[in-house]
């Protein structure tokens, strides 16, 4: 009987979506909490709820790729658990993947501006070589999630490696509690003509948000592990770019949420905005950017194009290498408060803020940590006092969809202890 009486506690308890600030030690479990109401731009209209309401035999745990691979092509809505490490290579080495004769030692030689040139992009037989190869390892690593999904690490070592979730014109998804580990591009592509001295392009996000609507993404940390962007060569004077984004929101994507999560050792970090084509992203990209902890980190963090953004409660410790923090692009809308920049004695609060073609910044309350002493900034005076034009003071809205904002003194330690994978309840 008393049997009995648990197994339906438990099962009732599976069965019943709750708000996440549910403690997930006493509590129901991790797959069945919601957004909060007023969490962010995620709460905005019906909410985000993930997978919530799935039936019991819609939770899935996984612990392979395959077992991954077949819980996101299952019925929904759907709870995935993730179980321990998956490598999303399944041992598969870039030598793997290559087709077509391609070797980066070919690449090199045919593609050196000193033999190509540097008006136009590669093309002919070696770079179809490294798109079909960069095509077989897409096919491998990119996994494409669908509405109405949760997926949760199980305890506080789930890990996802060599992965890159792809959240593709759906709705209502949340991603919690995982480590995301080197979504390292095999085949990165060059281009001379992009920027002044061209660049190195790779092609995966940790995750990826295109086009998609009501994501929550909390509590996950993200990593390249043993394959940090700082360790990679450089080929033809620029960085061998193997990393895109970390968390990248863009497409039009609408009404996300990313909250406690732990961004560390990483050169592109979080884009939210691809294009300056108003045509598809117009009145759309708002998004919450709140609790985040950005350790040893060199860029966009954001950097936002069109969409009202919310930045708050942020906690950026950033090294001598920064470009920037704050990337204030066309007709973006970044509100900033209460966020704490603890930066190295080299760095001048100027390089807090970058502007890409946007008008205005909205900060305020914010704290600036040098050595052992931390006073308050204005970000945008400091760095209007070093560039001209000046960014204007008024991003033009007030948000009012967001959790309690904390005073930024308690901001350090809060987010140090808290934010990341492991750290959810």
């Amino acid at each position: 009987m008393f049997r009995a009486l648990a197994l339906t506690t438990a099962l009732a308890l599976l069965m019943t979506p709750v708000a996440a600030h549910a403690s997930s030690s006493g509590g129901p479990p991790l797959g069945r909490q919601v957004l909060p109401a007023g969490d962010g731009w995620g709460s905005a209209g019906t909410g985000t709820t993930g997978g919530s309401a799935a039936p019991a035999r819609n939770v899935h745990v996984v612990s392979t790729r395959a077992q991954l691979v077949a819980a996101l092509a299952a019925p929904g809505p759907r709870i995935i658990l993730v179980k321990g490490t998956i490598d999303g290579n399944d041992s598969m080495t870039c030598a793997d993947y290559a087709t077509g004769g391609y070797t980066l030692e070919a690449y090199l030689a045919a593609y050196d501006p000193a033999v190509w040139g540097r008006d136009a992009e590669p093309s002919g037989p070696l770079e179809d070589a490294r798109a079909a190869s960069a095509a077989r390892q897409t096919a491998q690593i990119k996994l494409k999630v669908p509405g109405d999904t949760t997926i949760a690490g199980l305890g506080d070592d789930a890990v996802l490696k060599g992965l890159n979730l792809h959240i593709d014109k759906v709705d209502n998804v949340i991603v919690r509690n995982i480590t995301f580990v080197d979504a390292a591009d095999c085949f990165p592509q060059w281009d001379p003509t992009d920027g002044a001295e061209g660049n190195w392009n790779s092609l995966y996000d940790n995750i990826s948000v295109t086009g998609s609507t009501h994501v929550w993404i909390d509590h996950n940390t993200f990593t390249d592990g043993d394959n940090p962007d700082s360790a990679q060569p450089r080929y033809f004077g620029r960085p061998y770019q193997v990393h895109d984004g970390q968390l990248d929101i863009t497409a039009g994507s609408d009404f996300v949420t990313a909250s406690w999560n732990r961004f560390s050792g990483h050169d592109k970090t979080m884009l939210i905005g691809s294009t300056n084509n108003p045509a598809t992203d117009a009145g759309k990209l708002n998004v919450t950017v709140h609790h985040n902890h950005f350790e040893n980190v060199l860029q966009r963090l954001p950097r936002v194009r069109f969409g009202k953004v919310h930045v708050y409660n942020n906690y950026y410790e950033l090294g001598e290498d920064l470009v920037y923090a704050l990337g204030v692009g066309v007709q973006s809308q970044i509100f900033a408060e209460s966020n704490v920049y603890r930066l190295a004695r080299a760095v001048e609060p100027s390089r807090l803020v970058y502007d890409w073609g946007g008008t205005a910044l909205t900060a305020r309350n914010d704290l600036l940590r040098v050595g052992g002493k931390t006073k308050p900034i204005d970000v945008v005076a400091a760095y209007n006092a070093a560039h001209d034009p000046d960014l204007g003071t008024d991003a033009g809205w007030t948000p009012t969809l967001h959790t309690g904002i904390d005073p930024a003194w308690s901001v350090p330690r809060s987010v140090s202890r808290h934010a990341g994978a492991g750290e959810v309840g």
